[in-house]
């Protein structure tokens, strides 16, 4: 950047494309956007919230998160820890059936949002 006493620094090349960057709205945040305006997003976390727990997911990761305190002690685990281990085993193990379930669900949204329009 070129600095001036009386003016602001000028951005580089670089640093004006970084901005716009920035400033453009992804595809991904308008479909949230929708999806939270229209409740469909709440529909979809109970919705994978059910089917996790109907195929045992959620007793999994009870049951790893009291193996990882009883092994670690448990004055001497936070919550910021147990999150920071169990996160990666949990998402590895959500079954395929529930990604499958909830990407249909997403995609026959973003259609019907798109006829919409």
């Amino acid at each position: 950047m070129k600095h001036s006493v009386n003016r602001p620094p000028t951005p580089d090349k670089d640093d004006a494309a970084e901005g716009f960057e920035k400033d453009e709205v992804t595809l991904r945040e308008i479909i949230n956007v929708k999806l939270v305006e229209s409740g469909e997003k709440e529909n979809l976390m109970e919705l994978v919230r059910d089917r996790l727990v109907e195929c045992g997911w959620k007793d999994e990761m009870r049951i790893a998160c009291r193996e990882h305190v009883k092994k670690k002690g448990r004055k001497d685990v936070t919550v910021d820890e147990l999150i920071r281990v169990i996160t990666p085993k949990g998402r590895a193990s959500v079954p395929d059936s529930v990604k499958a379930e909830l990407l249909n669900r997403i995609q026959n949204f973003i259609v019907s949002a798109a006829l919409c329009v």
